[in-house]
């Protein structure tokens, strides 16, 4: 058994990262900045949007996106597979939530779902592309193009990957956003932070504003030597701004990304290899054709009929390995808060409840050593043999 606790994620920040970061702080430059309209254009470029906005949060980039493309009232239809700030940044817009069911192989929401639940009322779609794997967005725009509807694709999980030769978060026209996390576990990190993509010129004028107070864009240089003190407010806003601390850090990621997932992916397919074979453990399933798979997590089913025990309790058992794992996530209507909001129970979506009941995350990170990997691997076949 190892001597050190693997955690279920670490991130791997550059000495260059951890320079930059110093020059800002020398500067007197710590917030909003020069640094941070540079990694929004560098990350627009990367995903092939024409606009990108960061923010000091994935979930500040959902509000914005769900207030940009609805009005009060108005129904946004997400799945129960997701963190709360996905249903969160619906309530805090004045629209509502609606769940639709997912899919039971890969676990993102399934389209079929999303038309039974649409009405009048629905204005907006909120797939999330879970673990990384891109959700079936043909079905998904077809959909939204029948019925006249947003798209707000949560990407937290999902940078760097790509559906039928397009990077998650390529600009879609009108009413289409894309929303990333640059949370400590995610793929790249800012320590906090989050970007908002689309090609939609009116939404990304809208967001830009509203995550400044509701200033003028370019109000973040009012303090600037070619900046102007004088400034309009167009909109009542909110403090959603990245600061040049955190993008010295983001625009230094950015050119690990290809490396990070690359890592991610071999670690991933170890993983497969070495655990397609246990009887009770069902590993994620195939990535589909022309499609790729970012794997921000690495989530098997724990099958505990077969097994002898429940998913908490293996999660105890490779505690005992000094293995790190983590729970994403249980059905979010089994939460009090949302279970109030939405009116659902159990019973309500069966499959994302029954995922919820078997789902373990693995860790999963760059910096993994191959005796980390290995040491996973044992301790997974030791616990479940």
């Amino acid at each position: 058994m190892r001597k050190d606790f693997l955690p279920f994620s670490k991130p791997s920040v550059s000495e260059t990262a951890i320079a930059d970061v110093c020059d800002s702080i020398r500067s007197g430059w710590l917030a909003m900045g020069p640094k941070t309209v540079d990694f929004e254009k560098k990350f627009a470029g990367y995903v092939g949007a024409k606009f990108a906005i960061s923010v000091n949060s994935a979930t500040a980039g959902l509000h914005l996106a769900v207030m940009a493309v609805t009005e009060p009232g108005d129904e946004v239809i997400t799945t129960p597979m997701t963190f709360a700030s996905t249903v969160n940044a619906i309530i805090y817009s004045n629209a509502v939530p609606i769940l639709a069911d997912i899919d039971p192989v890969t676990f993102n929401i399934d389209p079929k779902k999303i038309e039974e639940k649409i009405t009048a009322k629905t204005k907006a779609i909120i797939p999330v592309h879970f673990a990384g794997r891109p959700c079936d967005m043909d079905a998904i725009e077809k959909i939204a193009a029948k019925y006249n509807l947003a798209i707000i694709e949560d990407s937290a999980h999902a940078l760097g990957a790509s559906y039928h030769g397009r990077k998650i978060g390529a600009g879609k026209g009108a009413r289409h956003i894309a929303v990333f996390s640059f949370h400590p576990t995610k793929n790249i990190t800012t320590g906090e932070g989050g970007m908002i993509t689309t090609d939609d010129e009116k939404a990304a004028d809208q967001m830009s504003v509203q995550r400044q107070n509701g200033m003028d864009k370019g109000a973040w240089n009012r303090f600037g030597a070619k900046g102007k003190s004088h400034y309009d407010i167009f909109r009542p806003g909110l403090k959603y701004q990245m600061m040049d601390i955190q993008a010295a850090i983001g625009r230094d990621q950015l050119k690990y990304l290809e490396q990070f997932n690359s890592r991610r992916t071999a670690i991933v397919e170890r993983y497969n290899d070495a655990f397609a074979d246990i009887k009770g453990l069902t590993v994620p399933a195939p990535i589909e054709t022309n499609c790729v798979h970012s794997w921000h997590i690495y989530t098997p089913l724990i099958e505990s009929d077969e097994l002898g025990f429940t998913r908490d309790e293996f999660m105890e058992k490779m505690k005992a390995y000094n293995i790190g794992t983590a729970y994403h996530y249980q059905a979010l209507h089994l939460f009090s808060a949302y279970a109030r909001i939405t009116g659902l129970k159990k019973g309500d979506m069966p499959v994302s409840e029954l995922i919820g009941e078997k789902i373990v995350s693995l860790p999963l990170f760059p910096a993994m050593s191959d005796q980390d990997v290995a040491d996973v691997i044992e301790a997974v076949k030791n616990v479940c043999k």
